[in-house]
């Protein structure tokens, strides 16, 4: 058979992510009994590192076979009950999806439509929160990172709001694409229940749930009425305490997220964030300075360092530059979804990732808009991102050695 791309394919949307030769091999085993008595060895440490990541220390992680849907219908189902209401803000295809998980599963959900391109606004929950005089709003939601926008909400201020007004809710937050590659201070932040997915920041296959889950959680769940079975926090704390699953792990995930937390913590978690914001500023530095077009994001305090949805010209169609992409130049690309299909791009920018692979990005996305009628000129968009990483790496290192002396 001929081989249809010599060389590699290069995927930059926004999840899954490319997955590092570390991570393959580790998930290269032969099968192993999920209860064999070594098991325990490899899931309790395993269950730490992953609350690392997430920087809590009080907090229970659980790993479920599934994906970042499933991490929010379990979060739901086991601290909820009937028709309990749930503030949640929709300015993007996966709060939208969030919303409309809570409608299904029978709450109440007050959702606020916000402007595609903004985020969640910490003042309005305070007021709205302050107005919630009964107390009866059980949860306020957050997407930390809005893929479908290239938009981050702030969860500290959304924390602050809470904290303002004096309110008990719960607050969830949707990390998929954020959590591993921005901060997150689930601790310091007071969050209740944080959920990921395997296939963004954590470099791996998708298929796992990925959660953390706060003391005020647990105890929200004794009292919780909506049914729920699978994804049932009870029967994963009577297992998992030993070491063990209530059903079939994947082992190999499991070896392969062990793997992930490794490099995470030999790079270290403060120099993975400040990788993904130094490589997202370059891609910013591209579309804006040297391409000329606009992000969907509509300001700075929105930017996010894992994604950027960029804005084609209104007689364009962002389909062909995502089209021209894959089939001429091995690119994948992010396409709009609903409200923005057609309208945007995305490049996505998070995982295993430096600054050259970056480059590949936009000179594939560059060609392709010129070929699809866009006027852009070329080499623009590498230029204006090589000119800001050249400078930023620099920065970076001396701020390293600096740091490296004074340990010393």
């Amino acid at each position: 058979m001929t081989r249809k791309h010599p060389g590699r394919f290069h995927i930059f949307i926004p999840g899954p992510t490319n997955i590092p030769e570390r991570i393959l091999n580790a998930m290269h085993i032969s099968s192993e009994d999920q209860r064999n008595p070594e098991i325990p060895e490899l899931t309790l440490p395993l269950y730490n590192d992953v609350k690392k990541v997430f920087k809590s220390e009080t907090g229970q992680v659980f790993l479920f076979p599934g994906s970042g849907t499933g991490a929010w219908e379990s979060a739901i189902i086991n601290t909820m009950s009937p028709n309990e209401k749930v503030l949640i803000y929709r300015y993007g295809q996966f709060s939208h999806l969030w919303a409309d998980m809570f409608e299904r599963l029978g709450l109440d959900a007050q959702i606020i439509d916000r402007e595609w391109g903004t985020g969640t606004p910490p003042e309005d929950i305070e007021k709205i929160l302050k107005e919630d005089v009964n107390k009866e709003i059980k949860v306020v939601c957050v997407t930390q990172n809005e893929t479908a926008t290239g938009v981050t909400s702030h969860v500290e201020d959304v924390r602050a709001a809470i904290d303002a007004a004096n309110h008990p809710a719960l607050l969830f937050v949707d990390g998929v694409s954020s959590i591993a590659s921005i901060d997150f201070k689930m601790e310091e932040w007071k969050v209740d229940c944080a959920i990921s997915g395997s296939q963004k920041g954590f470099m791996l296959p998708s298929g796992m749930a990925i959660m953390c889950v706060s003391q005020k959680a647990l105890e929200a769940h004794k009292s919780a009425k909506l049914k729920r079975c699978y994804y049932s926090w009870e029967d994963q704390i009577a297992t998992n305490k030993d070491g063990y699953f209530p059903y079939t792990p994947q082992i190999p995930m499991l070896r392969a997220l062990q793997e992930s937390c490794n490099m995470l913590f030999e790079e270290g978690l403060e120099n993975v964030f400040k990788r993904h914001h130094r490589i997202a500023e370059g891609v910013r530095k591209a579309v804006i300075e040297g391409w000329g077009l606009k992000l969907c994001a509509q300001d700075e305090y929105w930017h996010s360092d894992t994604v950027t949805a960029i804005v084609v010209p209104e007689d364009k169609d962002a389909k062909e530059v995502i089209s021209t992409a894959f089939n001429k130049y091995h690119l994948s690309l992010g396409a709009g979804l609903t409200k923005v299909a057609g309208k945007v791009f995305r490049i996505g920018h998070l995982g295993d990732l430096n600054e050259l692979q970056a480059s590949a990005a936009i000179n594939g996305a560059e060609m392709a808009m010129i070929d699809s009628g866009i006027n852009v000129q070329p080499g623009s968009g590498v230029s204006a991102a090589s000119e800001y990483w050249r400078k930023a790496l620099d920065k970076d290192a001396k701020i390293q050695s600096i740091g490296n002396k004074e340990v010393a």
